[in-house]
């Protein structure tokens, strides 16, 4: 069994942003001549998030404005982790969005359902932040 490891930094030009990194992971996927085994993509920072969906503008607004009822930015004195920092809420977020994924690879190929696109949420951006990807398999 082989066993592949790299790390992808992405910095945002917002705090908030959801970026498709898709074509990242099969780069590694590629460079890890792995042909049948796992996948894990793990944002490795606690107020951002790695997660499958579509990559679709409108869903992507509507996860915009659906997590920020959940957890709305502001008033940064709504919580109490706030007082030294003001992202408690990239916390909420990211707990809500999850830390990683897992994909099978199969024929050197991520095993996707239609239209499943790797995405990297960033909830606390304007500095640099990293992916880990992790390939184990034959």
């Amino acid at each position: 069994m082989k066993s592949y490891r790299k790390e992808l930094w992405f910095e945002t030009r917002n705090r908030r942003e959801l970026i498709n990194i898709t074509p990242e992971v099969n780069a590694c996927l590629a460079e890890s001549g792995i042909k049948e085994g796992l996948c894990l993509v793990n944002a490795m920072h606690i107020t951002s998030s790695v997660f499958i969906n579509d990559d679709e503008s409108g869903l992507h607004h509507d996860f915009e404005v659906w997590l920020e009822k959940l957890a709305p930015e502001k008033p940064y004195s709504q919580y109490k982790h706030n007082g030294f920092e003001d992202n408690a809420d990239a916390h909420l977020k990211r707990t809500i969005m999850g830390r990683e994924v897992v994909v099978a690879v199969t024929n050197g190929q991520l095993d996707f359902g239609p239209w499943e696109q790797i995405f990297y949420g960033e909830f606390d951006g304007k500095r640099r932040k990293r992916v880990l990807v992790k390939i184990i398999g034959e």
